[in-house]
């Protein structure tokens, strides 16, 4: 089996790291292990943590660690679980952290698992192949839940149309099939929306995907646990592709950077709150013309760096 992926913005997140030879570095979404393999390029002594929930992908992945001789440890489970990724390897600290949070071409591309709303499969869009899917929530959500799933999370406008339309469908039969979805999200929308040049259907699929996928539930989280385990000096790079993971990203880095949140009217700090990183990228560093041209998949990533600072004890 092949794990094709085409990574996004490859130079510039691993140049973001500021790679030393002898380093421990973790790819914490590992897919096609293209960031991976471009960071054991650099390492003498070092070492590469690939970390994917994907069982594809660890797969594929496997004759890589082997080759990479003691270079590449591949580890299936979620970045959000670093701390204990970490604990189980033996290993306190770490020099620096990727996260690439869209998702893989691979999975796009095999249309068994559902991702896209172009090739006819079954609704599914589990990255990790377990727990729930989305046919569970396309066939058991209630109305005003489905709702709000589509409108926070695919920011759609038409999200209340849609799911009273899904709603009013599977009363007779369950939607099964991601192009049932489409047609049934089609019929839900108004015709000058259907004319539009963003396919009907694209925000209805992303945000049942981050709910199926929890994508952003944890992210705040698992920043400040990658932040916790970097040594100082350390950097996090993060390559988001939509506005609702750029936020997060953002406001976390920006909150980590603040050295006192009391409030204004406080005269003397009380919080004890201390800097721990500096935003290393004011604004976000985007993918060129070049790349865009390329890979039309990275149009809307945006990659955002942050370093650890030394904290006072």
């Amino acid at each position: 089996m092949e794990f094709s992926h085409v990574s996004v913005m490859l130079y510039e997140t691993v140049d973001g790291l500021n790679i030393k030879p002898d380093g421990i570095y973790v790819d914490g979404t590992m897919g096609g292990a293209g960031h991976t393999q471009e960071i054991a390029k650099r390492l003498t002594t070092g070492r590469v943590i690939a970390i994917d929930q994907d069982p594809d992908a660890i797969q594929n992945a496997k004759a890589l660690e082997i080759e990479a001789q003691g270079k590449i440890t591949v580890v299936e489970n979620n970045f959000k679980n670093i701390k204990i990724v970490l604990r189980r390897l033996g290993i306190q600290e770490i020099d620096g952290m990727i996260l690439d949070l869209g998702v893989s071409s691979h999975q796009f591309d095999t249309t068994d698992r559902g991702f896209s709303y172009l090739y006819d499969a079954k609704l599914d869009m589990r990255m990790s192949q377990s727990g729930l899917s989305a046919w569970d929530i396309v066939n058991t959500y209630d109305e005003e839940r489905l709702a709000d799933v589509i409108y926070q999370y695919g920011e759609e406008r038409y999200a209340r149309r849609i799911a009273r339309k899904i709603v009013e469908v599977r009363a007779t039969k369950s939607i099964d099939r991601t192009l049932e979805l489409v047609e049934v999200i089609r019929t839900a929308m108004p015709a000058q929306a259907l004319r539009a040049k963003i396919h009907p259907a694209r925000r209805t699929f992303q945000a049942l995907r981050i709910e199926v996928n929890n994508e952003l539930g944890l992210l705040k989280q698992a920043l400040e646990n990658i932040v916790s385990v970097l040594k100082p000096g350390g950097r996090v790079c993060v390559i988001t592709f939509h506005s609702l993971e750029d936020r997060i990203v953002k406001e976390t880095f920006r909150y980590l950077q603040q050295d006192c949140i009391c409030p204004k009217e406080f005269p003397v700090c009380q919080c004890d709150k201390q800097q721990e990183v500096k935003v290393i990228t004011r604004k976000p560093i985007l993918p060129s013309p070049e790349e865009i041209e390329g890979n039309r998949r990275s149009r809307s990533a945006k990659l955002r760096i942050a370093e650890k600072m030394e904290v006072q004890k």
